[in-house]
């Protein structure tokens, strides 16, 4: 990244009170980000692995590291619903429907929503639908609206192995030098529930 480029990321970050080490993860994780890398970073309950989800090859690497079949599609996490607009299509969704999700978000809720037909199939796999979720997690929060979109979530850990907690537990499973947000993962013991947008019913539990 240029050199302004960074200096203003740091005055910013520096605003949200992260330490050193976080900043320093932070613009790690950002250039690796549009470089079409993988990264790792906290959220709710556990770390998550994230990428740019408008590069198929980036969403290829992450699957391909999870050892997760393509059909099963993803989920995405964004700052705002504002950045979820151009995956989903809110026109399918009644008032009353949207107010649902709204009254969950941001939270650690995984709303299931009609896809838009230009929803790239790396992220809907088999479905017409995608999985979405505003967070309430700041660094997270913070990091989608520096990179100005959603980044693919699904849990940080190698097939078999429980879903990380820590950094420290990130590093051991995918290499010291995999690009990982240094910071806590929120109070929830469980990932995120899952609802379907135009039924409410449960899906998956948190």
């Amino acid at each position: 990244m240029p050199a302004s480029c960074v200096a203003r990321a740091q005055t910013l970050l520096i605003k949200i009170k992260m330490n050193k080490e976080t900043i320093d993860s932070f613009l790690t994780v950002l250039h690796a980000l549009k470089q079409q890398q993988v990264i790792a970073y906290p959220t709710e309950a556990v770390f998550g692995l994230g990428c740019d989800p408008d590069s198929e090859a980036a969403v290829e690497a992450l699957l391909a590291l999870k050892h997760r079949p393509r059909e099963k599609g993803l989920i995405l996490i964004a700052d705002d619903f504002q950045q979820l607009l151009p995956y989903i299509d809110e026109t399918a969704l009644s008032g009353s429907q949207l107010q649902a999700v709204f009254a969950q978000w941001p939270g650690p809720v995984t709303w299931v929503m009609p896809a838009k037909p230009a929803t790239p199939t790396w992220l809907t796999g088999q479905y017409s639908s995608l999985a979405v979720r505003v967070t309430d997690h700041p660094l997270v929060k913070e990091l989608c609206r520096r990179f100005g979109k959603p980044l693919v979530s699904t849990s940080a850990n190698l097939n078999g192995q429980p879903p990380c907690r820590l950094a420290d537990e990130v590093k051991q499973q995918f290499g010291h030098d995999f690009p990982v947000l240094m910071g806590d993962v929120g109070g929830r013991e469980n990932p995120s529930e899952i609802k379907d947008a135009l039924t409410g019913h449960l899906i998956r539990q948190g």
